[in-house]
């Protein structure tokens, strides 16, 4: 399935980077998101959050393309999607971590961030496989690439290793790897702290902090120790349901959200999961 754009109906420049509107789609008969809108621009994290089954993976899935909504509309950069197509992601310029490794486990480390260094590949495939000129070159550029992005995630020393027989939370850094070494202008992490342990996760949240700088990050996560403190702005979903947008502060203070986590009304000070990462790291 290709990818069409149309022209916005009215461009901006200071317009959302992605846009999802009106979001509504459902399955046999169950609606997994009721007209839910939410953008995030250029140097945002935005977080995504929600009580299991309140359509944050479903969103991510519209916004890439595995899923058509029956109602809503896309738009990237300003233009509407009319159809989006997962294999164009990357270079639209959006790259996207999964909920749990999705590496290919009969390739190596280095075989798996290569991949996401695709859209930088100068000649097509078979040029490398039948050994064609300059297919050399392209592909030590693209082995560059992704030892670099290896390198930022203290992965490299595992280039040579088969993918999946590394501990899980490797796993999850060279996931986030092939994820950047794309250089997205959107990154899309789905549960990236998943597994995790306290100092692993610690050095996600720095991350996540430093991609500001080149990316906007949009963050579907149970740790709110977490999203508290990395997110700029926070989107809470509830039955599909857009309920509370704003930042964590407020997110944190309104009853609506402390009535979707806990179910009864409570006292707001303290009322979420609220954890230990540190938000001035």
């Amino acid at each position: 399935m290709g990818l069409e754009m149309s022209d916005p109906a009215s461009g901006r420049a200071d317009a959302p980077l992605l846009a999802a509107l009106e979001i509504h789609i459902s399955f046999g008969g169950v609606t997994a998101l009721d007209g839910v809108s939410v953008d995030v621009c250029a140097g945002e994290v935005l977080g995504v959050i929600g009580p299991n089954g309140a359509g944050k993976t479903t969103l991510f899935n519209v916004i890439c393309g595995f899923v058509s909504p029956d109602v809503g509309e896309i738009c990237w950069k300003g233009e509407r999607l009319r159809r989006a197509a997962p294999d164009r992601l990357a270079s639209m310029g959006i790259a996207r971590t999964l909920q749990g490794v999705g590496l290919f486990g009969g390739l190596t480390v280095l075989e798996n961030v290569m991949v996401g260094a695709n859209r930088f590949r100068r000649g097509r495939l078979a040029g490398a496989l039948l050994g064609l000129p300059g297919s050399d070159r392209d592909e030590r550029a693209l082995r560059e690439r992704a030892m670099t992005a290896l390198d930022r995630l203290r992965c490299a020393d595992f280039a040579d290793r088969m993918a999946t027989s590394l501990p899980y939370p490797v796993q999850k850094r060279v996931a986030l790897a092939r994820a950047l070494v794309a250089e997205p202008e959107l990154l899309l992490l789905d549960e990236p702290a998943g597994g995790l342990g306290a100092d692993d996760m610690e050095e996600l949240a720095a991350l996540i902090r430093e991609l500001k700088s080149e990316c906007a990050v949009m963050l579907v996560e149970h740790h709110m120790d977490l999203v508290m403190a990395v997110c700029d702005r926070i989107c809470v979903l509830d039955f599909g349901r857009l309920i509370c947008a704003g930042t964590p502060d407020e997110v944190r203070a309104d009853e609506r959200v402390v009535e979707a986590y806990l179910g009864r009304a409570a006292e707001r000070e303290d009322s979420l999961p609220i954890g230990t990462v540190d938000a001035s790291a």
